[in-house]
């Protein structure tokens, strides 16, 4: 363990250049090449490619167990996360041109991170092996073989992106990059009218919850002046500033101003902190990546896919990221009351009401896809009430009925 420690160390670990290096470098290949190999090694280079990445995962899971187990004093100090800085991206101008704050393409390991990556390339690894069986005699999508593993090993990459970058845009990075491998497999099957339509009913409701998102980034930007999770943390205080969210602007003239006039109740001021304000349009960005309500319609129609897709991405990995972006910022959701409650609820909700289609489903991956969605609810409503550990170990039932394919 030592010798690992010196060949990755924690301020420089890259070990996170082979876990995210060796599914894009399998996406590259067979993307571009894959036709030309032939199947047999399109399969050996995705499942190479997912493997690897899970043993390097293993890894840097266990170096960071050890790390945080080795007492104070010894050769190695408790370690709480690693990181690797790849480059100096962009500076962004804080709010009234107060100075600026750098992004850099940087990622860490942490406890979360760590135990997300384990997910994303271990239960991804199973997954391409039974889909490269499921997908070997497959004809509906002519010449597709290579492609379908070039988009889940894509998939790997960009989902490992999201939970390992160490700022928001960065994990925005990986955020589009699932919802664009999501859509290419969700409508893998092109030719068939109700797969291509349920492709773009997941990537146009996703883009809805990804609108909330850029909000909150800008939001972050303004108050807290850093869009990476230990600036935002240092400059949480400041979220606690009171916000005007009605009226907006000023209605002093035109057809709004005789309404001031004569029904001014309507416009009393309405103030909330901007750590509400923020914490909803993260969740609205949370609710159409994992489904809740009243964003949850994509999903059963996602399942028009190969079975495959609907395993690795609707319920083992993808729609989990939500619920991993309320953990990683816990503490903006935690100062305000009102936005946890409203994920609590909603939440509860989603879990009953989803719960309750399900029972009068006849096709099975719609059953499946309808207890994702139910299971996430749970989730949501862990985070909702502060049990932040228990929600975010929680994993989704994952379809693998290859009859339910069509």
């Amino acid at each position: 363990m030592d010798d690992l420690f010196k060949a990755f160390p924690a301020e420089n670990f890259t070990l996170v250049v082979i876990i995210l290096g060796l599914p894009a470098l399998g996406a590259f290949i067979n993307g571009v090449f894959g036709k030309r190999l032939g199947k047999h090694a399109v399969r050996l280079m995705a499942l190479a490619a997912i493997g690897g990445s899970f043993l390097a995962s293993l890894i840097a899971f266990s170096m960071l167990v050890h790390a945080n187990r080795v007492p104070e004093g010894h050769e190695h100090a408790s370690i709480h996360q690693f990181k690797f800085t790849a480059w100096h991206w962009l500076d962004l101008s804080t709010a009234n041109g107060m100075g600026t704050t750098s992004i850099d393409v940087a990622f860490v390991i942490d406890h979360l991170s760590a135990v997300m990556m384990l997910i994303i390339t271990g239960v991804g690894f199973l997954i391409h092996l039974y889909a490269t069986s499921y997908m070997w005699d497959d004809h509906r999508a002519d010449g597709g073989f290579h492609r379908f593993f070039a988009y889940l090993n894509l998939f790997c990459f960009a989902m490992l992106v999201l939970v390992m970058g160490s700022s928001l845009p960065i994990l925005f990075v990986g955020w589009e990059g699932v919802g664009l491998c999501s859509y290419l497999l969700i409508g893998f099957w092109y030719s068939d009218e109700a797969n291509a339509a349920a492709g773009k009913k997941a990537f146009i409701a996703n883009r809805i919850g990804d609108f909330g998102l850029l909000v909150a980034m800008s939001l972050l930007l303004v108050y807290t002046g850093a869009l990476d999770w230990e600036g935002i943390g240092a400059g949480s205080g400041s979220l606690m500033q009171r916000v005007q969210v009605w009226p907006i602007g000023q209605p002093t003239s035109g057809p709004l101003a005789w309404l001031v006039a004569h029904v001014p109740f309507l416009f009393r001021p309405q103030n909330v902190t901007a750590a509400t304000v923020i914490g909803l349009c993260l969740f609205l960005g949370c609710a159409g990546k994992s489904a809740q309500i009243p964003l949850y319609v994509w999903l059963p129609d996602a399942m028009a896919g190969p079975t495959p897709v609907s395993a690795l991405i609707h319920a083992a990995t993808m729609v989990t990221a939500g619920v991993y972006l309320v953990c990683r910022l816990s503490g903006v959701f935690l100062l305000s009351p009102v936005t946890m409650a409203t994920i609590a609820s909603i939440g509860a909700l989603t879990a009953f009401f989803a719960a309750t289609i399900g029972l009068a489903q006849n096709d099975i991956k719609k059953v499946l896809a309808y207890s994702t969605v139910s299971q996430l609810g749970f989730m949501f409503l862990g985070v909702g009430v502060g049990a932040f550990p228990p929600a975010s170990s929680t994993s989704s039932p994952t379809p693998s009925s290859r009859h339910a394919s069509s």
